[in-house]
């Protein structure tokens, strides 16, 4: 199983940006899907996710609003559009799938991700 997350890099304040992850090996449908960010010297934290069937979404509440994350189960891609970006966005984002018995309520827990990408950096200056 291989995550390939694309669409990075560096954007001013206010900016918009859309994150690609694509999978190969393992199709989307009946797992979660998340992406999560690691900013320098921090943990890793969630950022947001879509439950097994696609329905439902969670998000941090420091990108509610501002973030959306969706997924084609054709193309096995899933995606976050970042809008509003603001210096503290910056991060390197990767994008992971869940184990098959995750549900909602588990959905921020990393733990609960049998998969990740290898990350895409999104710089935001000021």
């Amino acid at each position: 199983v291989q995550l390939q997350a694309s669409g990075g890099g560096l954007v001013q304040a206010g900016d918009s940006l859309r994150l690609s992850c694509a999978a190969s090996g393992l199709a989307f449908s009946g797992r979660a899907t998340a992406w999560f960010r690691q900013a320098p010297g921090k943990e890793r934290e969630f950022v947001g996710g879509l439950t097994r069937g696609g329905q439902n979404t969670g998000y941090a509440d420091s990108v509610g609003g501002r973030f959306t994350i969706s997924r084609n189960t054709a193309k096995n891609t899933m995606y976050l559009q970042m809008n509003s970006l603001k210096p503290e966005d910056t991060a390197v984002y990767y994008c992971a799938i869940a184990r098959r018995s995750t549900i909602l309520s588990m959905i921020r827990i990393p733990d609960q991700y049998e998969y990740w990408g290898q990350g895409t950096e999104v710089t935001v200056s000021s």
